[in-house]
């Protein structure tokens, strides 16, 4: 299964320069991976659920 960046919860929009980028620290090499290896699995994945918080209330 490959991830998608816009599914991540650490893909945040930055206002002050217009664009989307990951919030966590990576450095070139995982950048590498994950932008050009299509069987690496980024370990830093994690499912932007909007409702989890709603869930947790009911």
């Amino acid at each position: 299964m490959q991830v998608n960046c816009e599914t991540c919860a650490n893909f945040i929009y930055d206002e002050e320069y217009e664009e989307y980028y990951c919030r966590m620290d990576l450095d070139e090499d995982e950048y590498g991976r994950i932008a050009f290896d299509t069987n690496y699995k980024c370990p830093y994945y994690r499912f932007d659920n909007e409702y989890e918080v709603v869930w947790k209330q009911i």
